[in-house]
C-alpha cells in the first residue's frame, strides 16, 4: 500500500533534573511540502525561543486549516523515576502515534536518534533526523515549545528554582538551588542522586 501519511517524531526534555519529558508527533499527507510551508524550520536546539514560537504559531494555524496534524505527549517525573526515561519516551510515542494514526495502513514514520514507534508501523530511525528531516524538526519544535511553556508555568508554583530560565536542566544555579532548598515535587529523584 502506498504511503498516504508521514509522521515525524522527536522529544524534548530527556536530560533535565526537573519536569516532564515531552514527545512531539507531527503528521502530514504524503506530498505536503513542509519546507515551503515552514521556510525557517530547523532543529529546535538551533533556533531562538522567538523563532520557535513563530514556527509553532504557524504550525497551530496549519492544524486549524487541516494541513498538519500533531499532538504533544508528556510523561512526568514520577513515571520517569519509576520506569526510566527510555520507557517514558516510548510510552509517549506510542500514545501519540495511535492518537493520530490508529491504523498503520498507509502510514510511514520517521524518528530522531534512537527512538522507535510501535513495531506494526513502517518506520525509519534517522540519526540527527531533527537536523535533516523537516517533519522531525517540526516535532522537535512542538515538543520544545510546549515543554518550555509548561516549565514557565511550573516556575510560578516553584519559584525558588529558576525553572523559567533553565527549564529544569542541570545548570549551576539550578544545582545550587537544589542543594539549598532540596527537591521539589517535580524533580526527578533518579536524576538528582548526586545533588542531595
Amino acid at each position: 500500500m502506498r504511503t498516504q501519511f508521514i509522521i515525524g517524531i522527536d522529544e524534548a526534555g530527556r536530560g533535565p533534573l526537573a519536569g516532564p519529558v515531552a514527545v512531539g508527533v507531527v503528521m502530514v499527507r504524503s506530498g505536503f511540502n513542509i519546507r515551503r510551508a515552514f521556510s525557517n524550520v530547523a532543529d529546535s536546539k538551533k533556533l531562538s525561543e522567538k523563532k520557535r514560537e513563530e514556527i509553532y504559531k504557524l504550525l497551530l494555524a496549519r492544524k486549524v486549516a487541516g494541513d498538519v496534524y500533531f499532538c504533544i505527549r508528556f510523561v512526568g517525573n514520577a513515571y520517569i523515576d519509576k520506569h526510566g526515561i527510555t520507557r517514558a519516551v516510548h510510552n509517549s510515542i506510542y500514545k501519540g502515534v495511535r492518537l493520530l494514526a490508529p491504523s498503520p495502513k498507509g502510514v510511514r514514520i520517521v524518528l530522531d536518534g534512537l527512538l522507535h514507534a510501535p513495531e506494526e508501523y513502517k518506520q525509519k530511525t534517522i540519526v540527527r533526523g531533527d537536523v535533516t528531516e523537516p517533519i522531525i524538526s517540526l516535532a522537535s519544535i512542538a515538543a520544545k515549545v510546549e515543554r518550555d511553556r509548561l516549565m514557565k508555568k511550573l516556575a510560578k508554583k516553584y519559584p525558588k528554582y529558576g525553572l523559567e530560565v533553565h527549564k529544569g536542566y542541570g545548570t549551576l544555579n539550578h544545582r545550587k538551588a537544589i542543594k539549598c532548598f532540596g527537591l521539589s515535587d517535580i524533580h526527578r529523584k533518579t536524576f538528582c542522586k548526586n545533588l542531595i
